[in-house]
């Protein structure tokens, strides 16, 4: 005979009842370290490369124009007439440059960073100069207009490590978030009932009821 819904949810509650308070804390942490561990053992490591290009003024040009149009080519280095002249010297599709590349300038200097994220480190490289490379033959071209001229800084190397978090950051991550949920249980746990039953309290009387025995 299989218990009824009502039972069950007793005796669940019974149990946790009876679990000592940092025992789900404790569960929860455990539980979560074990996740974000495997999580970082299974998930494949991603590498990060960055190039860098400059925004330099001509004889018609000054340092103010250079740094607004690196800010500029900033915002287009990313687009698809920049990433389908990249794709050929990369030798990925426009698609994966589109997920994987991302820019980054300065209100300060006239610079942009071109960043590349892969499963490959080499592969990494090749996107962030292929794509430095392609947003500078586009400034070339409309240097004549621009008065501005964009030259290769430092081009990305093959990463050594990867930059995506190891399985001891991930399985913290895991243990801190478990951790917290064990917590907000520990919150919402039914309480434990007190065993010893002790004597009820006794009601006073109403005082008109006393008032009256005094007038009798």
């Amino acid at each position: 005979m299989t218990d009824t819904p009502a039972r069950q949810h007793r005796q669940v509650s019974a149990l946790a009842r009876s679990l000592p308070p940092w025992s789900l804390l404790a569960a929860g942490a455990v539980a979560g370290g074990l996740l974000g561990g495997g999580y970082g053992v299974v998930r494949t490591p991603e590498y990060t490369a960055t190039s860098y290009v400059v925004a330099v003024p001509t004889a018609k040009s000054d340092t103010a124009t250079a740094l607004g149009f690196a800010q500029a080519y900033g915002r287009v280095a990313t687009q698809l007439a920049v990433l389908g002249d990249a794709q050929v010297q990369a030798d990925v599709p426009v698609s994966a440059l589109r997920r994987g590349v991302r820019t980054a300038t300065s209100p300060d200097a006239p610079m942009v960073s071109v960043t590349a994220t892969s499963e490959r480190p080499e592969l990494a490289a090749a996107m962030a100069n292929a794509v430095a490379r392609a947003l500078t033959r586009h400034a070339e071209d409309a240097e004549p207009s621009t008065h501005v001229q964009l030259r290769p800084f430092a081009r990305a190397v093959t990463p050594d490590e990867p930059s995506s978090a190891s399985a001891v950051v991930t399985g913290l991550v895991g243990a801190s978030a478990g951790g917290l949920l064990g917590g907000l249980a520990l919150l919402v746990r039914p309480r434990r009932a007190d065993a010893s039953p002790g004597r009820p309290a006794s009601v006073p009387a109403p005082a008109f009821a006393a008032d009256t025995q005094r007038q009798l």
